[in-house]
């Protein structure tokens, strides 16, 4: 009996717990379910930033042929064309860029392959023992990359996590799983959780 005196105000507790969590999830808030992300899909149409690494191959001239980074102003500085805008450029737009420029004076009908060997890093920040900017390998999960951070901390939200997609200014909330993946120059945060 002595009790019931406390359920009316650990139920009022309770209930304004409940209330105040929800008035809380705003639209950043939300949890993506569900979304999956197709990386080869991605990286078809993966666009050059600063840090990709690629790999020009001019036919029958080793000279203009090497590997060459996307430099923090988004150009390559290439033999004979110099420096040539590579930021936001797919590798095929960039292929045909490098060939009509050779073309134009250079080399009579100029053949260039090209490929991305090295993505620009990926960060992770937050709740992990090591943050920082790490390498990207293709596939890569989030779980994968928490644990090149070197595993979560004790205070880490191990169900979600925060990512700000390269190509995006938002920073959404995903539900983490294995099939959650990482993409070249993501920023990834692991929060913090509240029990």
């Amino acid at each position: 009996m002595r009790y019931s005196g406390l359920i009316r105000p650990l139920t009022m507790i309770a209930i304004s717990a409940v209330l105040a969590a929800c008035a809380s999830n705003s639209a950043s808030d939300q949890v993506a379910l569900g979304e999956s992300v197709d990386v080869a899909e991605q990286l078809k149409d993966y666009r050059l930033g600063p840090a990709d690494k690629v790999r020009l191959i001019v036919f029958g001239e080793p000279d203009l042929s090497g590997e060459f980074s996307v430099n923090a102003r988004g150009q390559l500085s290439l033999p004979l064309l110099g420096e040539v805008d590579a930021d936001g450029l797919s590798v095929e737009e960039l292929r045909n860029k490098i060939t009509e420029g050779l073309s134009e004076g250079y080399i009579v009908g100029a053949r260039v392959a090209a490929e991305v060997i090295e993505f620009r890093p990926y960060y992770i920040l937050g709740e992990v023992d090591t943050p920082g900017e790490y390498p990207y390998s293709s596939g890569m999960s989030v779980i994968k990359a928490v644990a090149a951070a070197g595993g979560f901390t004790y205070r880490a939200n191990k169900s979600t996590v925060f990512i700000k997609r390269s190509d995006s200014g938002d920073e959404i909330k995903y539900k983490l799983s294995p099939q959650l993946v990482v993409l070249p120059g993501d920023v990834v945060r692991v929060g913090e959780r509240f029990f």
